[in-house]
């Protein structure tokens, strides 16, 4: 009797032992999977936005690396100093199909393409404004400009290389930009204000070095 309730005692433990090992899907007759599935989520990143594409491009006329005074000069179509008396923007139109701001001046000496007291109006691409070249009423300039386009448009040579202010006793003002780019020229360079006539004189010895 003792002998077969030992026997009995060991079965049941050996159950005991066994349950743990044993998965739910077995106490229910199901086969287990051997590849269990997980879903792991990642940080995703926020979409970012297309970028806004323009649609008439207009890239601004390339600079050369050595832009002396004698390519400025040569490369402009426009040379004048004057006084800004109107700047008004313009909506693009069937005619014109590209926003534009349109700026008129003054002309007090013209130097190419423009006379002494006329009423001059260029029209300026609206992205070249955005930029940062822009004009106000009242402005004394001194302008290089490339012929004009096929829209009509044009811009100073160079981007700022071809744009100088004027102070109110007529004398044109070099940045630091120009007096780098102008150093080895006869007339101009190392002046950062030089009067309209010593001025005309380097464009008119810049034409003559232009020439074959």
């Amino acid at each position: 009797m003792s002998g077969r309730s030992s026997r009995c005692l060991l079965l049941i433990m050996v159950v005991i032992l066994a349950l743990p090992l044993l998965s739910q899907n077995d106490l229910f007759g199901q086969q287990p999977d051997p590849a269990p599935r997980f879903q792991i989520f990642l940080p995703q990143n926020p979409p970012v936005p297309p970028r806004p594409v323009n649609p008439y491009p207009i890239p601004p006329a390339p600079v050369p690396f050595s832009l002396g005074f004698p390519q400025v000069s040569g490369a402009a179509e426009t040379i004048f100093s004057g006084t800004v008396t109107r700047v008004e923007r313009q909506a693009a139109t069937s005619a014109q199909p590209v926003e534009t701001v349109s700026i008129t001046f003054h002309v007090e000496n013209a130097l190419r393409g423009a006379s002494p007291g006329e009423r001059l109006t260029i029209s300026q691409w609206v992205g070249l404004w955005s930029s940062g070249q822009r004009y106000r009423v009242g402005e004394r300039v001194l302008l290089f400009l490339y012929p004009k386009s096929k829209l009509g448009l044009t811009s100073c040579v160079g981007g700022q290389i071809g744009r100088f202010p004027v102070d109110r006793w007529g004398r044109v003002l070099l940045s630091a930009q120009h007096l780098s780019a102008f150093r080895t020229d006869p007339v101009l360079g190392g002046r950062s204000r030089v009067p309209f006539s010593d001025f005309a004189l380097a464009v008119r010895r810049a034409g003559e070095e232009d020439k074959p």
